[in-house]
């Protein structure tokens, strides 16, 4: 009887199914938590996706430790299957025990056999006890390791913070250096816009007295009569006069243009719309004002005017300048333009 007194007191005091409680209530706040984290981790990975290559590789990073803890969280999951198992099963032997002490109190023949049996449940209860013991290490140290995992999660934000910052610096040094290029082209234009000017002024003063020889926007035009003999592409003897003039005056300028201006001459060919017969020398319009473009940047050349200032281009006759078919209208789209531009 004493014996029995015993057990109902220890009984009384156990504190067994409160631990497992408390144990559980716990394991379902850090399963909340790892859930808010890996939606917080899953939102942080949607917005920094349009980041650079130091940025994509952080969030493979991420998603590494992203993937971990979803690991962590499938061995917990275990771990909260074993528990569960395991306290059912106490549950099991507290119910034997109980009803092996109501034998005990009921027949005293029975008690060895009773004793026994209760030891032998006793030596159960004290392995699963141990079994849970060792499975609370294991959640113990899966916190740790969620805590590391934390603390290496803060440092790729961080990083992430850092390069952020330094995007948003580069950011500001790229706008400023585009301010910067756009004031010193504005200047480059109106130091180029200013030498042209003095370039056509002192072109007009030296054709002023050719009524033949026009100014047409940035362009000085020569009609084709005046350079070159009909249908032919070689300078004549008044066209090497005019070029001569254009070739001093394309020296004398170049001594003042500063060296860092790319400028360049553009020598235009342009023919009138009657088609060619194609037996000739020239098959179409466009061979034709090819050939008397490049004609006139070759005398240039002989002149002393540098070869990577000139530019020679054939148009053909899809550029007219008037239209109509009478001979006057043909008449002046058969021309040499010049212009001064930056290459």
């Amino acid at each position: 009887m004493a014996l029995g007194r015993h057990r109902r007191g220890d009984r009384g005091v156990d504190y067994w199914p409160g631990f497992v409680d408390a144990l559980s209530t716990l394991l379902l706040a850090i399963m909340f938590l790892l859930t808010v984290f890996v939606l917080a981790q899953f939102i942080l990975s949607r917005e920094i996706s349009g980041r650079d290559e130091v940025l994509n590789r952080l969030n493979s990073q991420i998603s590494e430790l992203t993937e971990l803890l979803a690991l962590e969280k499938s061995g917990k999951t275990d771990l909260e299957d074993t528990l569960a198992n395991l306290q059912s099963s106490l549950t099991t032997s507290e119910s034997e025990r109980s009803r092996l002490q109501s034998l005990l109190d009921r027949g005293a023949g029975a008690g060895d056999a009773v004793n026994a049996r209760v030891g032998a449940l006793t030596d159960e209860l004290t392995q699963e006890r141990q079994i849970s013991a060792r499975a609370a290490s294991q959640i113990e140290l899966l916190n740790q390791q969620i805590a590391a995992l934390r603390a290496q999660i803060a440092a790729v934000e961080g990083a992430l913070q850092a390069s952020e910052a330094k995007d948003q610096s580069s950011q500001a040094r790229i706008a400023d250096l585009g301010r910067r290029l756009n004031v010193a082209l504005a200047q480059r234009v109106q130091e180029l816009n200013r030498y042209r000017s003095d370039f056509f002024g002192r072109l007009r003063e030296i054709l002023s007295d050719r009524e033949n020889i026009r100014i047409v926007g940035d362009r000085f035009v020569f009609q084709s009569e005046v350079l070159f003999p009909v249908g032919g592409n070689e300078l004549d003897d008044a066209g090497r006069v005019e070029m001569d003039k254009l070739a001093s005056a394309l020296l004398e300028l170049a001594q003042e243009i500063p060296a860092e201006i790319n400028w360049v001459l553009r020598v235009d060919g342009h023919t009138d719309n009657a088609p060619l017969s194609g037996t000739g020398r020239y098959r179409d319009n466009w061979e034709l004002s090819s050939a008397r473009a490049t004609s006139v940047v070759k005398y240039l050349i002989t002149k002393g005017v540098p070869a990577n200032r000139l530019v020679a281009a054939g148009f053909g006759e899809f550029q007219p300048i008037a239209e109509g078919d009478t001979l006057e209208v043909r008449s002046q789209n058969r021309r040499i333009e010049l212009k001064l531009t930056e290459r």
